[in-house]
């Protein structure tokens, strides 16, 4: 924290990322609370796809979820999680989209890479890739029949 000389205050830290569905900010950290309460999720990680594609305007939420082993993301599962957010949070908070993956990418010092995967996901290049811990992830998430819809 500075202050300025007119009595003004700068904050230096870094914030959640936020997503815009319908107008609406909601903050990533308010969808990763509910999510990490299941007993089935590992850890996810939620992203805002332009939708409709090539067009500017409205995103809708995806959720990748990776679960416990053994597990699979069926219509039930992704019905729970959608009802568990929608429960204690609010109705744009639910993502339209739930995916599994395998793997969650992440830079050297273990931060979850939204932005790399909100590239991926629109087909933009992913700067700073030799930052990450796992650069081979972000495959899974690249061209996703799921998205398409």
């Amino acid at each position: 924290m500075e202050l300025t000389e007119h009595d003004g205050v700068i904050i230096y830290g870094r914030s959640d990322a936020t997503l815009n569905p319908g107008g609406v900010r909601i903050g990533t950290a308010e969808i990763y609370r509910q999510v990490e309460q299941l007993p089935e999720i590992v850890e996810s990680l939620v992203i805002g796809q332009d939708w409709p594609p090539n067009e500017t305007g409205d995103v809708r939420v995806v959720l990748f979820v990776k679960l416990q082993d053994g597990l699979a993301l069926d219509s039930v599962l992704a019905e729970k999680i959608k009802q568990h957010i929608r429960a204690n949070t609010t109705p744009r908070h639910v993502p339209a989209k739930v995916v599994q993956v395998t793997d969650i990418p992440r830079t050297k010092s273990g931060k979850i890479v939204e932005l790399a995967v909100r590239n991926v996901i629109h087909g933009r290049d992913v700067k700073n890739i030799e930052a990450l811990a796992n650069p081979e992830a972000l495959e899974q998430y690249r061209d996703r029949e799921e998205l398409r819809t």
